[in-house]
């Protein structure tokens, strides 16, 4: 996860997700002066976040029977320029951070305690094995895998956490299955990394992906170290695939659409990095 600090400018009055109001935040003692703060209240709290994520995943199950009748139906930008895939059974593909678990509860304890992501504790979390489902995600898992639809999960969580997030994950009731390996973590296998082509590549091999699930473009198509116009330009080039084949859950929270404001650059002082911030912030005038 990305933490990023930005200066009070940005703390004061900040505007609450979806909303076009301002409001401050008062209380007897100092708030957090931490980005996330607004955007992970909105997850925990809002009735908005849990009807985003129904209809992303009630959506999909009401057009299920489209792709398991038409056999030249593919989610995926690869298989479309073959035709070896139309003889494949079906799978579907979801990412499992902010798309089936929820990990909220992580980033509050960050805020509290006043620190940013740093991998130690971000294991100690995925080992309590605590988080709680995306709204929806269940049901929608359950529902698919009962259609014959074979489920696979690719997540950038460490191979380190597997057993735990697999623990988790059946605690809520996810399809796991305990005769193949459907949850495909970063490093779990040489050439897994966090870019996930191969993962989905090994799964396109195999089987005809019908549907992907994610909350960052790169679970749908790789999206690190483009420009944000170039993010947009995709966006609007697989404009029909949202919705239909591609389903994309809210996430204010952290995510690549951060480092696309900077073009990906890492470099950048504190001050360059504020005044990209101010730019990006578009008054209309």
């Amino acid at each position: 996860m990305i933490n990023l600090k930005i200066i009070s400018l940005f703390l004061i009055g900040i505007t609450a997700v979806g909303c076009s109001s301002t409001q401050k935040i008062t209380s007897s003692e100092p708030f957090p002066e931490d980005k996330t703060v607004q955007a992970t209240l909105w997850v925990q709290n809002s009735a908005e976040y849990q009807a985003l994520s129904h209809q992303a995943y009630e959506t999909a199950k009401r057009s299920l029977s489209l792709p398991l009748e038409d056999s030249f139906w593919t989610a995926s930008i690869s298989q479309e320029e073959t035709e070896a895939y139309m003889q494949l059974p079906p799978a579907i593909i979801l990412d499992i951070d902010e798309t089936v678990l929820d990990n909220s509860p992580f980033q509050a304890r960050m805020i509290k305690q006043g620190t940013s992501y740093n991998s130690k504790d971000w294991k100690t979390w995925c080992m309590e094995a605590n988080a709680e489902a995306v709204p929806g995600a269940v049901q929608f898992t359950q529902y698919a895998a009962e259609q014959g639809i074979q489920i696979f999960y690719i997540s950038n969580r460490s191979y380190e956490v597997e057993d735990a997030t697999r623990r988790n994950m059946i605690e809520l009731g996810f399809p796991v299955s305990s005769e193949m390996d459907n949850i495909m973590l970063n490093g779990e296998e040489p050439g897994w990394n966090s870019s996930k082509i191969k993962r989905r590549e090994i799964i396109e091999e195999n089987y005809r992906v019908i549907m992907a699930f994610g909350d960052d473009l790169n679970d749908f198509f790789p999206a690190k170290n483009i420009t944000q116009d170039k993010r947009d330009t995709y966006v609007t080039r697989y404009s029909d695939y949202f919705g239909r084949k591609w389903f994309i859950l809210p996430n204010p929270v952290y995510g690549s659409w951060e480092n696309a404001m900077f073009d990906f650059k890492d470099d950048l002082s504190q001050d360059e990095r504020n005044a990209i911030l101010q730019k990006r912030l578009d008054t209309r005038n």
